[in-house]
């Protein structure tokens, strides 16, 4: 018997946006975690530690990530100005240029998934997104 719940819809829902990562990273030369890496690091500067539970990766991954992404040239890492001995990562020039065109892309694709949700429905969604995520909604 096929498991429709809501909880099994959400994994499947992730499992689809991994794939949209991806598809971009590729047209990039990156793997899905580097691009992801580089929209979430679109926000701003990120310690390390924020930057692995956000992602999911234990710290010996993390820092694996990193070193890569650094020596593409699209990350660096500096100094935290709270905590002189944390490391921060952000986005070098290059960085930024691929992280806006590869946020662009997933957004697009993404976009695409949504399809032709009512505008009602979408909403609602948006606002039940947000909840799970336990993030405020962005402001427009």
């Amino acid at each position: 018997m096929e498991d429709t719940t809501l909880a099994t819809a959400l994994v499947r829902l992730a499992q689809l946006v991994s794939r949209v990562y991806a598809e971009v990273g590729k047209e990039f030369e990156l793997t899905p975690q580097q691009t992801q890496l580089l929209c979430m690091l679109l926000g701003g500067s990120t310690g390390m530690t924020d930057m692995s539970r956000a992602l999911g990766l234990e710290r010996s991954s993390m820092t694996g990530l990193v070193d890569r992404a650094e020596r593409r040239g699209v990350v660096a890492r500096v100094r935290d100005q709270r905590d002189r001995r944390a490391a921060c990562i952000e986005l070098t020039e290059q960085g930024k240029e691929i992280a806006y065109a590869a946020h662009r892309k997933v957004t697009e694709h993404v976009e695409k998934l949504i399809g032709d949700i009512a505008p009602d429905d979408r909403e609602r969604l948006e606002h039940l997104v947000w909840t799970i995520v336990g993030t405020p909604a962005p402001r427009s």
